[in-house]
């Protein structure tokens, strides 16, 4: 466990992200009262993938972009 002041976690945020990905804990503390505990997610967000709906798209009507008779009146 490593504990540290709020202006060293201000100073050296990233150094505190490494060691706590790196399995430290890592505690913030206001004087000696220990605030909020810096601790890795339990999974990480998937990386979205581009081209993922390929091949889902079976038909598309040829008069897919022509205007809609109910708003004739707007146009």
């Amino acid at each position: 466990m490593h504990t540290v002041t709020i202006h060293e976690a201000k100073t050296h945020l990233s150094r505190l992200i490494q060691e706590s990905l790196e399995g430290e804990e890592v505690i913030i503390a206001k004087g000696k009262t220990p605030l909020v505990k810096i601790q890795p997610l339990e999974t990480a967000p998937k990386q979205r993938r581009l081209g993922g709906a390929k091949g889902i798209l079976v038909y598309m009507a040829d008069d897919f972009d022509e205007p809609l008779e109910e708003f004739s009146d707007y146009m």
